[in-house]
């Protein structure tokens, strides 16, 4: 994508949406748990605010940011956490202003940046591009973790065909970060936008493939739903085993979400 003025569009309007709902919420509400293990609404908005000012970092000040790497590999395990806890410490009104005022200045960064310039990150070097698209991902994501926990049901938008490019790219990542050797051959993927447009990737002819709703598509491969509870579907071995497997995001694999009615 030479020009990530689209997807910073649309990482703006993500953001947007998911603040409407935190800037009504009662003040008691943000200690609710939300569907990730010990961490409340607090804790997913202060994850979206650190992330934000680790991406701006990466786009404006470089040595900065290598220092942050350096603290992420000398706890591995804990910074995330350790970065969600401190944040949600905060007073809620100040949190709400800290992200805001975060993810403002990381899209001014972004639209700012030079065509063509990748900025270090935890992984690869990204575009601003893919700056954008991940940080739409996980807004969406994390978004979706306050939505469940405060029963609130979201109406999805097209702006899923960012999150879904994304699960289709990490499709060999997914194998490989459980030690499994990624398919020799494509998948055809084929998923109904929220909008009702077929969205597609890889060869038509491939012998395996996924169909499915795109939303459907974009909880499994965030780990936000179990498969069982989605109506995605394979066909083809190797197909079949990336659906139990697929994450869209960088790191560990996620232990993901037991079946609706399970307890984990």
């Amino acid at each position: 994508m030479s020009d990530p003025s689209s997807v910073i569009d649309d990482l703006h309007r993500e953001s947007e949406e998911l603040d409407r709902l935190m800037g009504e919420l009662e003040e008691g509400r943000w200690a609710l748990a939300t569907p990730a293990p010990g961490w409340t609404v607090a804790h997913q908005i202060a994850h979206l605010a650190w992330t934000d000012r680790s991406a701006l970092l990466a786009v404006t000040d470089a040595e900065a940011f290598a220092k942050e790497v350096e603290k992420a590999l000398a706890s591995p395990d804990g910074f995330v956490d350790d970065g969600a806890a401190e944040g949600a410490a905060l007073p809620p009104a100040r949190l709400l202003a800290e992200w805001r005022e975060g993810r403002a200045a990381l899209e001014e960064a972004l639209r700012a940046a030079p065509t063509g310039t990748r900025f270090p990150w935890y992984g690869p070097p990204m575009s601003a591009a893919s700056m954008a698209t991940g940080r739409l991902m996980e807004t969406w994501a994390h978004g979706q973790d306050v939505a469940d926990a405060l029963g609130v049901v979201r109406a999805p938008t097209d702006r899923l065909k960012h999150v879904v490019r994304i699960g289709v790219r990490a499709r060999d990542f997914a194998f490989g970060v459980r030690g499994l050797t990624a398919p020799g051959e494509e998948f055809r993927v084929e998923l109904v936008s929220p909008s009702g447009e077929l969205w597609t990737y890889g060869p038509a002819d491939a012998a395996q493939r996924v169909t499915g709703p795109a939303l459907d598509f974009c909880l499994l491969v965030t780990q936000r739903a179990n498969r069982a509870d989605l109506a995605v579907r394979a066909e083809g071995p190797d197909a079949d085993r990336w659906l139990d497997i697929a994450q869209a995001f960088a790191g560990p694999p996620g232990a993901g979400r037991a079946p609706r009615g399970v307890a984990r």
